[in-house]
């Protein structure tokens, strides 16, 4: 368990060590983006295979937090899974991270309590990393942003043990939102690093976002305070109506990953179509859905499918995205994991965008 002590005592080291902060996103949008899909029965396998496909490893030597989905205490995909976190943290310390705090604030119930109910401190006892409950810092480990030009009116205050961070990890959920989010995955969990209250008067920023017309802008407008270097999306099963919390479960037996929030939830968007989900997730292009939209116009990601390439290891995995495609509109390249063969296809002909 990571206390007060030990949390400022971190945050000061990372403050020294980091270069600059993470506050930001890029000017312009990024002008690709790699994502991986993995059909499997296996979570810890395809958790796996999925960040192995990235060819990326920006964790080594690093110290890492991890933002969970741990909005509620509820069952997988109302939260994380608890193999899934206990897989991400393996893989991360094989990747070669020096250490690991887990941290997040619910947005259903008291944050200590979820967490305890999900285990996390006590598999962060058994496996050494730090779990940190946010709505317990103080108000000195906050940082406000007036975060001008957004519909945010007063801002927002974010955790300097984000914004000061050496790595950004998150892991989320594949399912629709009934409160007006839509969807929620990695646009959406990243709500959950934000303060719920203002540590300087008790303004419930909260409160704004879920009452406002505006709240899918707002939550991509949230994401310009960050950038997490990995995204690891667990779509063993999703909730394709009601969410965040309990819904319409089905079981599409993917793990989804990438480095780019835009093009995560863009292929997210596409599975939960393909799925059959709701009327407000099935309307228009995936890229007009309003969190993707913004985001994609304040160059948190990619704008466009036509910039995404996902990347399949197997036949499964490939006929699984290839049903995306006419959704979407994106790149499949299918990489024989074990012949290390590689064969690009685009389906430009079904593009759709």
């Amino acid at each position: 368990m990571m206390t007060r002590r030990r949390f400022l005592g971190a945050s000061a080291l990372a403050g020294m060590s980091a270069l600059m902060p993470r506050r930001g996103a890029p000017a312009e949008a990024a002008p690709e983006a790699r994502v991986s899909l993995v059909k499997s029965s296996d979570r810890a396998e395809g958790i796996s295979t999925a960040i192995d496909l990235l060819e990326i490893d920006p964790v080594r030597g690093k110290q890492v937090v991890l933002k969970p989905n741990f909005n509620s205490a509820d069952p997988f995909p109302g939260s994380t899974h608890p193999t899934t976190l206990r897989s991400l943290i393996e893989k991360l310390g094989e990747m070669g991270a020096r250490s690991t705090v887990v941290a997040d604030r619910s947005g259903m119930g008291d944050t200590r309590r979820v967490m305890e109910q999900k285990g996390v401190f006590d598999l962060g006892a058994e496996m050494g990393f730090d779990a940190l409950a946010l709505d317990e810092l103080p108000g000195e480990a906050w940082t406000h942003f007036e975060m001008p030009d957004t519909h945010w009116q007063r801002g927002a205050h974010f955790p300097k043990l984000f914004v000061e961070a050496e790595s950004i990890v998150q892991t989320c959920c594949l399912k629709t939102h009934r409160f007006g989010g839509h969807f929620t995955m990695s646009l959406k969990n990243s709500v959950g690093m934000a303060a719920k209250f203002s540590p300087v008067d008790n303004y419930n920023y909260m409160g704004e976002l879920h009452s406002s017309r505006d709240q899918r802008s707002m939550i991509a407008e949230l994401n310009t305070l960050y950038r997490p270097d990995l995204i690891l999306l667990d779509g063993m099963q999703a909730f394709v109506d009601g969410g965040p919390d309990t819904g319409r479960r089905v079981s599409p037996g993917v793990v989804i990953a990438g480095a780019d929030r835009v093009a995560v939830d863009a292929v997210g968007v596409a599975v939960l179509r393909l799925l059959g989900t709701t009327l407000a997730v099935s309307s228009g292009k995936v890229f007009g859905q309003e969190q993707i939209r913004r985001a994609a116009e304040l160059g948190i990601g990619v704008g466009s499918p036509e910039q995404i390439t996902v990347v399949a290891p197997d036949h499964e995995s490939a006929v699984f995205a290839r049903k995306l495609v006419p959704i979407l509109g994106m790149s499949v390249l299918t990489r024989d994991v074990e012949s290390g063969g590689k064969l690009t296809t685009t389906w430009a002909d079904v593009k759709t965008g």
